[in-house]
């Protein structure tokens, strides 16, 4: 059976450097379930791999949309999976990697029958964030949906007013629609990994790369983006942290330690649905995880 290797975990964990050197040890190509890394505008905030990178690996899925052609999880599961098909008809065995574990799972597990956006509902929910703040929607939502609310990042008004459209208009917590997956009869073995390095040595690696974020010019991509603030896309730390700076209610150095503070809080978040997955924790070489990746069969 083929078999596609999954390099999940925390952001600044290394997965792109394990990704790129599993790729070129089985001579094949990776595919990106990282759902900013899509966006060709996002340049320095996603921390896409580099063009190096990009040229010692094919890779698929990395700044492959424009900034307005919205993107999200079941679609993106429908064109990975016709992406792996076509892979699978020159190669045996396949890299996925990415932080963005809600797309991960809706390639491998199906995704849920989330109903459309209600406009009335949401135009509603968009009126009291307008007039009374994300702190409201908050605390709704950790009333109506504490499971949801303990999972994702709650300074994210976009996914707050979707999960809170969701409860209005079914009278169910969002999690548990979320739950309620299609079957996924998958023609190949996922093997899922895991990094999880020690979390001194994950918050060093976020700050260093925080640090080199901003000295390589994310204050002025930033500041090209600012007009287009209100795109989902754009919801999204690293931006709107430094969009507040525009907007005079941070000093910059205040802005760069909220994003090292929020992306310290989204790592956490991230670990917390990759382990659903039931994921194996990376063994601590190369080597040996071409050992297990090669002696996987279907029992395990």
């Amino acid at each position: 059976m083929k078999k596609l290797v999954c390099i999940t975990g925390p952001t600044a964990s290394g997965k792109t450097s394990v990704a790129i050197q599993l790729a070129l040890y089985y001579h094949t190509e990776i595919l990106s379930f990282d759902s900013r890394q899509f966006y060709r505008e996002l340049l320095l905030g996603t921390a896409p791999p580099s063009s190096d990178e990009l040229k010692k690996v094919k890779h698929h899925f990395i700044h492959s949309r424009g900034l307005f052609n919205e993107y999200n999880a079941s679609t993106y599961a429908d064109d990975a999976l016709k992406q792996i098909t076509e892979l699978f008809k020159t190669h045996d065995l396949l890299i996925m990697v990415g932080g963005s574990g809600l797309y991960l799972q809706a390639v491998l597990e199906g995704f849920s029958h989330v109903p459309p956006s209600d406009k009335t509902i949401r135009d509603a929910l968009n009126l009291q964030f307008k007039n009374a703040g994300i702190e409201t929607l908050q605390q709704e939502l950790s009333q109506s949906d504490p499971i949801y609310y303990n999972r994702m990042d709650i300074h994210n008004p976009v996914r707050i007013m979707r999960a809170l459209e969701v409860i209005r208009l079914t009278g169910k917590p969002y999690s548990e629609i979320l739950r309620q997956k299609s079957e996924r009869d998958l023609p190949f073995l996922p093997i899922i990994f895991m990094l999880n390095p020690p979390r001194e040595v994950l918050y060093e690696n976020i700050n260093n790369r925080v640090d080199l974020m901003m000295k390589n010019g994310l204050l002025e991509e930033a500041r090209a983006l600012y007009k287009y603030r209100s795109l989902s896309a754009l919801q999204t730390v690293g931006y709107k942290e430094l969009f507040l700076y525009f907007e005079k209610q941070y000093t910059l150095e205040e802005a760069v330690d909220k994003i090292k503070q929020h992306t310290r809080h989204y790592a956490k978040r991230q670990l917390t649905w990759f382990r659903k997955l039931n994921p194996l924790l990376w063994p601590v070489s190369l080597a040996n995880a071409i050992v297990l990746i090669d002696s996987y069969e279907l029992e395990n």
